[in-house]
C-alpha cells in the first residue's frame, strides 16, 4: 500500500561509456554532487556543481525541473548513489555514474 521497505532502484547506475552516452542522447544535465572545492579542483566540461553534503541540496535541487533527466557523478559514484536515491523517491530522473568521475571517458 504504502511501500515503506521497498528496496526497489528508481535510478540506474551506468559505467562511464553507457552514462555518457546516455547523457549525450537525452541532451540531460551533468550534475558534480562534490564539494565546491572538489569541483574547482576539475571536474567534466559543462558540469554544474550542487553539492550533496551541503544542507542547501534539496533545495538547489527543487528548483529544477522535473521533466528533465539529471545525470550525477562524485569522485567514486557512492555520494552520488546517494544523491540519485534520494532525488529519485522525490520524482527525478537521475542516473548514477558508477565508479566516479575517474570512469568518465574522455
Amino acid at each position: 500500500m504504502f511501500n515503506l521497505f521497498s528496496r526497489t532502484k528508481e535510478y540506474e547506475d551506468l559505467g562511464g561509456v553507457d552514462f555518457k552516452t546516455k547523457y549525450n542522447a537525452a541532451k540531460g544535465i551533468l550534475v558534480d554532487v562534490r564539494t565546491p572545492g572538489e569541483f574547482q579542483a576539475g571536474s567534466i566540461r559543462g558540469a554544474r556543481n550542487i553539492d550533496f553534503m551541503s544542507v542547501s541540496f534539496m533545495d538547489r535541487f527543487t528548483q529544477l525541473d522535473k521533466n528533465k533527466e539529471y545525470f550525477l557523478f562524485c569522485r567514486s559514484g557512492a555520494r552520488s548513489g546517494n544523491a540519485c536515491r534520494m532525488l529519485s523517491r522525490e520524482g527525478y530522473k537521475v542516473y548514477n555514474l558508477s565508479g566516479g568521475i575517474g570512469a568518465w571517458p574522455e
